[in-house]
């Protein structure tokens, strides 16, 4: 009998990347210039940017927020999948990397569609629910300083419209938030804020094992 192979979590991204994915050329010229750089790791990975374009078509979205920008493929994904008039506020620190991001938004000719904040994310959501942007977005997504999703998720949930979503990456953080021995403050944040999420009445939840680890939040 032929021995089975194993095949690597490589191997099975590599897979999704070339069969689960439709990557647009910019998008993959993107990737290649981000994952050149120190922590190119910090992107999302084309699955993860393919399928937040289709939950956005899903929910039917036209007003979406994002926290967390970095280089901008999730905002470069999320906006070619909203209509002509849909708008993504998209929210970071650092003029270095959007600088990049600002580049292949222009390339895509999506650039009038995204609406980049430079500043504290938390600052800048509530300056939005200051001026009366409450209710007014249909998905949210984060994927900032772990120390303040919290922060994020409350003031998100004021955003985001009854029954839009909010989505979170990285809630497994590397699987730390299941060692009990592990008490770094990004990981003790996050372990928190699983169990809020998970009690919190205000709104129905799913914590799926998709790369590492999405929560998918829907507001009641």
């Amino acid at each position: 009998m032929q021995k089975e192979k194993k095949v690597s979590d490589m191997e099975i991204r590599r897979y999704v990347i070339d069969t689960g994915t439709r990557q647009t050329d910019i998008q993959k010229d993107l990737r290649a210039e981000t994952m050149a750089m120190a922590n190119g790791m910090m992107m999302v990975s084309p699955a993860c940017g393919e399928f937040l374009a289709l939950l956005a078509k899903l929910i039917g979205a036209k007003r979406t927020l994002e926290v967390g920008t970095f280089t901008g493929y999730s905002a470069l994904s999320v906006a070619a999948a909203l209509p002509e008039d849909g708008e993504i506020v998209a929210c970071d620190m650092s003029e270095e990397y959007t600088a990049i991001a600002r580049r292949y938004w222009e390339r895509a000719g999506l650039s009038d569609k995204i609406n980049l904040q430079l500043g504290e994310a938390v600052a800048t959501l509530d300056r939005l629910i200051e001026e009366g942007q409450a209710d007014t977005f249909d998905l949210a997504f984060i994927d900032a300083d772990k120390n303040d999703y919290d922060a994020y998720y409350e003031r998100c949930l004021k955003l985001v419209r009854p029954g839009g979503l909010i989505v979170f990456d990285n809630m497994f953080w590397g699987r730390s938030v299941a060692d009990a021995d592990d008490n770094r403050p990004e990981t003790v944040a996050l372990r928190e804020l699983n169990i809020k999420i998970r009690d919190d009445a205000r709104v129905d939840m799913s914590l799926i094992p998709f790369g590492d680890g999405m929560t998918f939040v829907r507001r009641r």
